[in-house]
């Protein structure tokens, strides 16, 4: 499928500041696309920019700056062809099974949908995909972490991401290496009508290598998801993060992702 996407984030603050230095984590991940043009803009300029590989096979941009500034503003604009399957490499399984959100009511739920699923490791996801599609009221929410797995199975509704994370302590419970996957859909399926990054999981299934899940819509991931960032949490895929310092009594963000498909 062929995406354009064009992400705004704009950075205001009360007062001049100074930036440390950020990441963005805005390039979509290599293996899974086929890239045909990309153009990242940054103000204020920055004396730095080098994209390099992080552990998890992401492709980050390394910024940095100099001086005061009472804004800043990042644009991510590209055009690709996604691939319909996940990047194939396997990386450190451990780290990705490691479940740090582990909570005998989301091992309990696990343990009843594998049985179902008559502990058939595609199946089970399958499955799962399903059941929390069917139980869970979707909403968005722009801002805060994800919620814990126990809280969102318990109040049955949640963002993308809460969602996400619910699903993910579910694969680990039962031993699966599953990870956090940000990006876009080409469908926005939100109660607005915006467009807004996305979450969705991988998971590393033995003998047959990562497979993509969205719960929130119900569906197995295919070539209508672009995934940006893949980690074993939420907070290690987010699109801009870094800090300022300075007499800036308040910062804002205002953000805008338009994205078309053929």
């Amino acid at each position: 499928m062929r995406f354009s996407v064009l992400h705004e984030s704009h950075y205001r603050y009360s007062a001049p500041v100074r930036f440390a230095p950020h990441l963005l984590r805005l390039n979509p991940r290599p293996a899974s696309v086929w890239m045909i043009s990309r153009v990242l803009t940054v103000r204020p300029k920055p004396v730095e920019l080098v994209d390099v590989f992080d552990a998890h096979g992401n492709l980050i941009t390394h910024v940095a700056f100099e001086g005061f500034a009472e804004e800043l503003f990042v644009e991510s604009r590209f055009e690709l062809d996604t691939l319909g399957v996940p990047a194939d490499d396997a990386g450190d399984l451990e780290t990705y099974r490691r479940n740090r959100d582990s909570d005998e009511s989301v091992r309990l739920f696990a343990a009843e949908v594998a049985a179902g699923a008559q502990h058939d490791p595609l199946a089970f996801l399958g499955a799962l995909t399903e059941r929390l599609y069917s139980i869970m009221d979707r909403n968005v929410r722009t801002a805060g972490a994800a919620r814990s797995a126990a809280t969102t199975l318990a109040t049955r509704e949640g963002a993308c991401r809460d969602i996400t994370v619910l699903f993910l302590a579910a694969c680990r419970s039962r031993g699966l290496a599953a990870r956090f996957v940000s990006g876009y859909q080409a469908q926005s399926q939100t109660p607005d009508g915006q467009r807004y990054l996305h979450a969705w999981a991988e998971v590393f299934v033995p003998g047959a290598g990562w497979s993509a899940w969205d719960p929130t819509h119900g569906v197995p991931v295919t070539d209508g998801h672009v995934a940006l960032c893949a980690a074993p949490d939420q907070a290690d895929t987010m699109p801009v993060e870094g800090s300022y310092y300075g007499p800036a009594r308040t910062a804002t963000l205002d953000f805008s992702v338009r994205i078309a498909t053929t």
